[in-house]
């Protein structure tokens, strides 16, 4: 018969720090934390928590950030329960946008693995994965921050776009948003959504000031019985030039009324 190995043993005074500093600390752990809650000297606090890690009650998420491991994943590859805690910690100044608020808000059914953040501070890759979560990383201006509502996640406070930002945002980088299709699908539910507001979506595509959004909102919508008079309000308000409804696919026709390359296959909503 196999005795199955127990967890790494804390001494009973250790084992009281963890357990206040985990209380206290909220879900992700800071040397700050530690230094507050155990009353330890700044190289005292590096010092335990690296033990702690050591002996694998923390798992580091970031540059001296921590959080505590559950005991069922003792010896697993480490996976959290709910990695939105980790964007504040990992990504901020942030929030978290595109496809990922749109299931948070219902504009879609679709269940996505990956978590889409867009962060003011300098990313160097397009993609991170940690702790069994995969976050796609895309950069905006700090000026761009706006259009955010707070949703709290255990004891974390994060910032989500609300329904007419994710809505902008996806029109301006269709990649965040699944690509085109899945974009139409979400501002089709977004028409009939109770958080539907058209003059914080029109403010906010225009502080955006990316042109592209007003062409691939009013395209996609005119024509639609329930769009009001949003295809007029974009009409209003685009740009010269063209732009292309699907930044990563071939676009070879112009839909001149919109100003817009559009593949063979979207040709037929703009001749009208």
């Amino acid at each position: 018969m196999m005795v199955q190995a127990s967890p790494p043993a804390v001494p009973k005074g250790k084992k009281a720090l963890l357990a206040r500093l985990v209380a206290a600390g909220g879900d992700v752990i800071a040397i700050d934390d530690a230094v507050a809650v155990l009353g330890m000297s700044r190289k005292a606090a590096v010092q335990q928590l690296s033990r702690w890690r050591e002996q694998g009650w923390l798992s580091r998420v970031g540059p001296g950030r921590y959080v505590p491991v559950p005991l069922e994943s003792l010896g697993k590859a480490q996976v959290l329960d709910d990695p939105w805690v980790l964007v504040p910690e990992l990504f901020a100044p942030a929030y978290i946008g595109g496809r990922t608020a749109a299931e948070h808000w219902d504009l879609t059914e679709q269940i996505f693995t990956d978590i889409v953040v867009l962060s003011a501070r300098r990313v160097g890759r397009k993609e991170l994965s940690a702790h069994g979560a995969r976050f796609l990383l895309t950069h905006v201006p700090e000026g761009h921050l706006f259009g955010l509502r707070p949703v709290w996640r255990h004891r974390t406070r994060i910032m989500v776009s609300d329904v007419p930002r994710t809505i902008v945002d996806m029109l301006a980088l269709p990649e965040i948003g699944g690509g085109v299709q899945h974009v139409a699908d979400c501002l089709q539910s977004y028409l009939a959504h109770p958080d539907r507001d058209d003059g914080a979506l029109l403010e906010y595509a225009l502080r955006l000031g990316n042109g592209a959004v007003f062409k691939r909102l009013g395209f996609l919508l005119e024509g639609n019985p329930l769009a009001g008079q949003l295809p007029r309000e974009a009409h209003l308000r685009m740009t010269q030039g063209l732009a292309k409804l699907d930044p990563g696919a071939p676009c070879p026709k112009v839909v001149s009324r919109w100003r817009l390359r559009v593949p063979e296959h979207w040709l037929k909503r703009g001749e009208r």
